[in-house]
């Protein structure tokens, strides 16, 4: 059965998503050519150039679904139109880790999540973790390097 929830994500996110969207379906016609020219070749069976082209095929329809279900469900929110005390999705939080060396982590959508720009998944452990929470308050993380525990320094909404 397909999931309806929403899919929170900022704006950035959609824009990137759309563009792939684009790119791919503007791919379509190219892997046709490709499949077509294949199939002049001759005999399927051990035409590696057809089978290839309709693995291709495959892939990129189905990451076109992929994408537009996404799209489908994307619920685009602004962080520089919240605000409040605690940490929600689109929030910038500034930690201090456990020898207060600070960390920055911007709150965004699975799609959009890039833990080495400081982008973490509202899903991620550290991301459910950190929903919820405000300056002062202490978080304790399990990851797969063991337990982590961070001090809520900062919250920012920019």
């Amino acid at each position: 059965m397909a999931t309806v929830d929403k899919m929170p994500m900022l704006a950035e996110g959609h824009e990137k998503l759309t563009a792939e969207l684009k790119r791919l379906k503007a791919e379509r016609p190219l892997i046709v050519d490709a499949i077509e020219e294949a199939r002049a070749h001759g005999d399927l069976s051990e035409n590696a150039e057809y089978h290839a082209a309709k693995e291709r095929q495959g892939q990129v329809e189905a990451t076109i679904a992929d994408i537009e279900d996404k799209l489908s469900r994307a619920q685009v929110i602004d962080p520089k139109e919240l605000s409040g005390d605690k940490v929600v999705f689109g929030a910038t939080v500034t930690l201090l880790d456990e020898d207060d060396k600070p960390v920055k982590y911007q709150i965004v959508g699975q799609t959009e999540a890039d833990a080495k720009t400081g982008r973490i998944s509202y899903s991620s452990p550290l991301g459910r973790a950190l929903i919820g929470r405000k300056v002062d308050d202490e978080v304790e993380v399990t990851v797969p390097s063991g337990d982590r525990y961070y001090l809520v320094s900062k919250i920012e909404f920019i």
